[in-house]
C-alpha cells in the first residue's frame, strides 16, 4: 500500500469535505486520505511501525477488509486496517457517527414536518450522494414508535381546570380499503396557565362510548381538577363529558355556534342582523349578553325564527366562559387552540393524503403533538395568565 507523507487531523478533513465538489476526483482524494489516517492509527494502536520488532508492541497487524463510508461528497471505498486481537477501530467511523445520526434524525424530522417518504429519499440522495429507498425510510419511522408510546402513557403531575377536545377525520387504509377514522384530541391548560397535549386516541367512529374511553384513560393516567370543558356540540362528546366529569361545566365552542347560528339565515340581504350577532359574541358579561340576546330574539323571531331558535337554544352552554369572573378569558370561549393543532395535522396530511395503516397514523401524529407539547411546555410564556382569584378558585 502505497503511503503520502502528509499530516492530516480529522477536523482538516471535515474542512475539505465541506469545501470539495461531488466528483470522482475528492472522493479518490478523500479515500486515499482516509485509508491513510486509519493505518496511522493502526501504527499508533500497535506502538510501533511497520516491519519494526519490539516485544512492547500492543498487537500485531492482520491485514484489511473493504468497507463503504457515506460522506457529503459520497460513498468511499475504503481499506480498513484490522489488528490480531481483533480490538482496533478507526476512530474515524466513531468520530463520524455523529453526521450519520444527524442525518437519520433529519430525515425523521423531515417525515414529521409532512414530508412524502419518496422526497425524504430524493433529498438524501442529493445530500450524500447515496440512493436511500422509501422503505427505509417508512422502517426508520418506527424507531419513533417508542416515543409515542411513551408520551401517551406518562402520568399527569399538575391540574387540569380546562381542557378541550375535537375529532378529526383521516383516511386511513385498511384491509385493502380505504376507510375513513375519527383521530380524537385533547388538549389541556394546567394551574399555571400553560398548555399541553393530553393525548388522542384513533377509532372507528365518533360516539359517547368513544369519547368516554379516552377520558377515562385520561382520568386514569391521572387527570384532575376539570373545571371546564370546551368542545364543539357533538352529542356523543357531549354526554361523554357530563359522566365523566361531574360537577365540570361545558363550554360549547362560540366560533362553531355562531357558525350555526349564521348558517339559520338567508345569504342575502342579513348584513344587519350578522352585525348584531356578531357585536352579542363579543361580549364577556353574561348578564349584558342575556339581555342584548332577548332583544334580538324579540327583534327577529318572527322574520328569523329558525334562527332565533337555535340561538335561545344554544346560548347558554355558548356563555358558561363568562358566568364566573374566575372564568372569564377569551381563550376560553372558542377550541381555536385546537383548532391551530388541527391546521398543523392537516398540513402534513395533505403530503400523506391516505395514511398506509393506523399504526403510521398514530405515529406521525403523536410525534407531531409530542414536539408541540413540548414547546408549549419549555416555552417561558402563558397561554393564560391566571388572575389570583382563578388561582384560588381552582384550588377548591
Amino acid at each position: 500500500m502505497a503511503h503520502i507523507n502528509f499530516t492530516l487531523e480529522l477536523e482538516d478533513v471535515q474542512e475539505i469535505i465541506n469545501h470539495s465538489g461531488a466528483n470522482e476526483l475528492s472522493k479518490q482524494l478523500l479515500s486515499t486520505i482516509f485509508n491513510q489516517l486509519m493505518e496511522k492509527q493502526r501504527d499508533d494502536y500497535i506502538g510501533v511501525g511497520e516491519y519494526v520488532r519490539d516485544d512492547q508492541r500492543t498487537s500485531h497487524r492482520n491485514g484489511y477488509y473493504e468497507r463503504e463510508f457515506t460522506t457529503r461528497i459520497g460513498t468511499l471505498d475504503l481499506i480498513v486496517p484490522r489488528t490480531r486481537d481483533g480490538l482496533f477501530s478507526p476512530d474515524l467511523f466513531e468520530r463520524y457517527q455523529r453526521n450519520e445520526k444527524a442525518l437519520l434524525n433529519s430525515m425523521l424530522e423531515m417525515y414529521v414536518q409532512g414530508v412524502s417518504t419518496r422526497k425524504v429519499s430524493k433529498v438524501v440522495e442529493e445530500l450524500c450522494g447515496k440512493s436511500v429507498s422509501k422503505s427505509f425510510v417508512s422502517s426508520l419511522t418506527v424507531h419513533l414508535d417508542e416515543e409515542v408510546e411513551a408520551f401517551l402513557t406518562r402520568k399527569f403531575e399538575s391540574s387540569y381546570p380546562f381542557i378541550m377536545s375535537d375529532v378529526l377525520r383521516l383516511k386511513i387504509r385498511e384491509n385493502k380499503r380505504v376507510v375513513s377514522k375519527a383521530l380524537h384530541i385533547v388538549l389541556g391548560i394546567n394551574q399555571e396557565g400553560k398548555r399541553e397535549v393530553l393525548g388522542f386516541r384513533l377509532d372507528d367512529t365518533e360516539s359517547t362510548s368513544s369519547w368516554k374511553e379516552i377520558y377515562e384513560e385520561l382520568i386514569g393516567r391521572g387527570l384532575k381538577g376539570v373545571k371546564m370543558v370546551i368542545s364543539d356540540a357533538h352529542l356523543g362528546e357531549v354526554e361523554a363529558i357530563k359522566q365523566c366529569f361531574t360537577g365540570a361545566s361545558w363550554q360549547r365552542c362560540q366560533v362553531h355556534f355562531m357558525r350555526n347560528v349564521f348558517d339559520k339565515l338567508p345569504k342575502k340581504k342579513t348584513q344587519d342582523v350578522r352585525s348584531e350577532l356578531k357585536a352579542l359574541f363579543k361580549m364577556t358579561r353574561i348578564t349584558t349578553a342575556r339581555e342584548y340576546k332577548n332583544l334580538l330574539i324579540d327583534k327577529y323571531s318572527l322574520i328569523y325564527p329558525s334562527m332565533t331558535q337555535t340561538l335561545d337554544e344554544g346560548f347558554e352552554d355558548s356563555f358558561q366562559y363568562c358566568a364566573l369572573e374566575e372564568t372569564t378569558y377569551s381563550r376560553l370561549k372558542s377550541t381555536n387552540m385546537l383548532e391551530r393543532v388541527n391546521e398543523e395535522i392537516r398540513r402534513r396530511e395533505k403530503v400523506i393524503r391516505i395514511f398506509p395503516n393506523a399504526a403510521s397514523a398514530i405515529r406521525l401524529i403523536g410525534t407531531l403533538l409530542l414536539d408541540i407539547s413540548d414547546d408549549w411546555l419549555s416555552s417561558s410564556r402563558q397561554y393564560i395568565q391566571f388572575s389570583d382569584e382563578t388561582h384560588q378558585w381552582i384550588k377548591t
